[in-house]
């Protein structure tokens, strides 16, 4: 008789999600943050929630599926709400895959997708970035086979923040088959400035096969709360509630998620002033020299290759956590005005 638990083998394959550092005494510039907290407003909503703690959330989310479905002018049975959008892309591969199944993702983009593909037991795919650190939707298309059930389209694309642009997408949505879903992954939609990156909800109707996935945690400013959602055909959607935990979305994220579209404008502003930040630092870090991809989110990406970890800890000694992808890259978000000086100084020193 063994103490071992009978675990699933292939779970030793399994990618670690790394989650950016906290260090006591740095400024963090690793998760995708926006610097502010929650508005003013949604944590007075928060707090009236907690009163109601000792109940269950309600399973369904149905005031704020309601609330998002007049925001996007959508049928509420179209709409699935999640524990975050990280969820419901797990939740999508429990939806639609079976084992053997593929699923076909950029790389480097969104660290989950590998992670949740493998959990729902389908092959991962990986496309690299073009040399421009832009999904090759080209090369993406060609690798779908008879197998290939979801695309995942991470738009803007995390960690590079470069985006497709509707003409690109449009002609590689003409080319997906009928038979696989593209995920549309808009977490940091709200942050776009380029009006050539299309809102992947006004390509719903023409493309019955594809969903659009959103987040709370980004713009909103309610990463620690952990709200995301599904926009897609209904009985996806219906899918997605069925394979979802039960009430994974708490009282107090939902009453969070609902202030926040109450203050959606002055949310929006802020996060205009972070893409500004955003905008100042890649000015002053191109000017050293550095190679800086157009960002189309709240972050910039350094593709500093076999040097990412030597920036990552020379940053550390500058008090700044950044979140290194070795040996691809290193991922800096924009923080408050202060903050992003220190990053600036410690890239200054960066030994060229």
């Amino acid at each position: 008789m063994t103490d071992a638990t009978p675990l699933r083998p292939d779970l030793s394959s399994l990618p670690a999600y790394v989650a950016g550092r906290t260090v006591a005494g740095a400024v963090k510039l690793a998760s995708n943050e926006v610097a502010l907290p929650p508005h003013p407003s949604v944590q007075a909503a928060v707090a009236d929630a907690v009163a109601a703690g000792n109940r269950y959330p309600d399973i369904s989310v149905s005031a704020l599926t309601r609330r998002l479905a007049e925001h996007h002018d959508v049928p509420p049975e179209r709409i699935a709400v999640g524990c975050g959008s990280v969820a419901l892309c797990q939740q999508l591969v429990s939806s639609v895959c079976s084992p053997g199944d593929e699923v076909v993702f950029a790389w480097r983009s969104f660290e989950a997708y590998p992670i949740v593909t493998l959990i729902g037991h389908a092959t991962a795919v990986p496309v690299p970035l073009t040399p421009g650190h832009v999904h090759d939707l080209d090369a993406m298309a060609d690798a779908i086979t008879d197998r290939t059930r979801i695309v995942f389209v991470c738009n803007p694309n995390n960690p590079s923040g470069t985006a497709v642009r509707r003409a690109e997408l449009e002609a590689f949505l003409t080319r997906v088959p009928d038979h696989v879903l593209v995920v549309l992954d808009e977490a940091y939609r709200e942050f776009v400035s380029d009006s050539e990156v299309p809102d992947g909800l006004t390509l719903l109707d023409a493309h019955p096969h594809v969903v659009v996935l959103r987040t709370f945690s980004k713009a909103h400013r309610l990463a620690g709360l952990r709200v995301g959602y599904a926009i897609g055909p209904t009985d996806l959607a219906s899918a997605l509630k069925s394979v979802s935990v039960p009430f994974s979305v708490s009282t107090p994220a939902q009453a969070a998620a609902i202030a926040a579209l109450d203050v959606l404008d002055d949310l929006l502003d802020d996060a205009r002033g972070a893409v500004a930040e955003l905008g100042r630092m890649a000015t002053a870090l191109r000017g050293m020299g550095y190679e800086v991809p157009d960002s189309q989110a709240n972050f910039l990406w350094l593709p500093l290759r076999e040097r990412a970890q030597a920036f990552t800890d020379h940053a550390l000694d500058h008090k700044v956590v950044v979140r290194g992808f070795s040996p691809d890259g290193v991922r800096i978000s924009a923080g408050a005005p202060d903050e992003n000086d220190l990053l600036i100084d410690a890239a200054s020193s960066f030994p060229g």
